[in-house]
């Protein structure tokens, strides 16, 4: 009885343990410096464009990685993966986008080219969720990763790595 009574105790502690685990906002979010970012990226075959030809954070025609969050770079790499697209990085933390906890200048976003391949694939494997109130229309991945389709990229914003 003793060691049943044990094992019911153990079992109820690690639940409450696993979902204190899951549902805390305040687990810790791994940064990366640019450089980081890109041996991590460039190792996986996807590049970066910028249209001012910098990675400066703090100048907007820059596309920079500095202070980028490893689920986001994980999960760009998971998509690539699981789509079999060539992906070319637009956008990062760089100054310039939208305000907000989950923006790209807090390390959550990526903006990707949209070509066929990636935007065929995100339409095809993602469920349609609705359209943001820019007007970009959002399509959201079972891990909850959303992306969305602004008008000269997709918008990606990471939550997860999407089962890296």
């Amino acid at each position: 009885m003793h060691r049943t009574t044990s094992r019911i105790v153990l079992a109820v502690i690690a639940s409450f343990v696993a979902i204190i685990g899951l549902s805390s906002p305040s687990q810790a979010v791994t940064k990366l410096t640019d450089a980081q970012a890109a041996s991590q990226l460039s190792a996986a075959g996807i590049s970066r464009v910028s249209t001012g030809g910098c990675t400066d954070r703090n100048v907007g025609s820059c596309t920079s990685y500095d202070q980028i969050n490893q689920e986001t770079v994980s999960g760009i790499i998971t998509f690539k993966g699981a789509s079999g697209c060539a992906i070319t990085i637009t956008g990062g933390t760089e100054t310039g986008h939208a305000d907000g906890p989950n923006s790209h200048w807090n390390g959550y976003k990526v903006d990707i080219r949209p070509t066929d391949c990636v935007s065929g694939f995100i339409t095809s494997t993602y469920a349609y969720s609705g359209v943001r109130g820019d007007g970009a229309t959002l399509y959201t991945a079972p891990s909850g990763n959303v992306y969305a389709r602004e008008g000269s990229h997709w918008d990606i914003t990471y939550y997860s790595c999407g089962g890296c």
